[in-house]
């Protein structure tokens, strides 16, 4: 996505630079046979689509123009093939164990549209929505210098896997102390609730 952003950006670039009064279009000068040709300017205002490029253009389309125009129709021939929509979307899987009463499993969620095995899907992707933030990583760990309460909630473990926002995540929780409890319940109801 990013290469194609970029490849788009600098034709724009050559086209919206050649077409400006006193650029030549063309081949380079360095080619046989071939100077480069002035691009002319347009006579006066222009409505948009009031003439054609003839309009725009009184000594014909410009060389670079036509170009841009041979460029634009090879470069989709040269770009990856765009994203299948299993690549994108927001699926996780989810596999908990230790908390009983039927939450234990492995369980796939899917967002926008909401689906999947995880019981509360609809309100499991709405939580991950709030919690996601620019720049923010949704499933980081707890920093390894946090200083966290020795409180011990069980023994309760969980597994995220698959594509958020975008990015992949494979994202690991417990109940181990005061930070970990707190991160498990912040992704409540994608997590099941536990006590110790």
């Amino acid at each position: 996505m990013l290469r194609r952003l970029l490849l788009t950006a600098a034709v724009s670039a050559t086209a919206v630079l050649s077409w400006a009064p006193g650029a030549t279009a063309g081949t380079p000068s360095d080619a046989p046979g071939v100077s480069p040709v002035p691009v002319a300017s347009p006579a006066g205002p222009a409505t948009l689509f009031s003439g054609g490029p003839s309009s725009l253009f009184p000594g014909g389309v410009p060389e670079t123009a036509r170009a841009v125009s041979a460029y634009g129709l090879a470069l989709p021939a040269l770009m990856p093939p765009p994203a299948r929509p299993d690549d994108s979307a927001d699926r996780l899987t989810v596999t908990v164990d230790g908390v009983g009463g039927g939450a234990d499993g492995t369980f796939e969620l899917e967002c926008h549209p909401a689906g999947g095995t995880l019981p509360h899907a609809a309100e499991a992707c709405d939580r991950l929505d709030r919690m996601t933030t620019w720049g923010k990583d949704t499933f980081a760990p707890v920093p390894p210098d946090a200083l966290c309460t020795m409180v011990y909630g069980g023994p309760a473990t969980a597994h995220v896997t698959g594509t958020w926002a975008g990015r992949p995540v494979d994202a690991r929780y417990d109940r181990s102390n005061g930070c970990e409890i707190s991160r498990w319940n912040a992704l409540v109801p994608v997590l099941p609730g536990a006590r110790a």
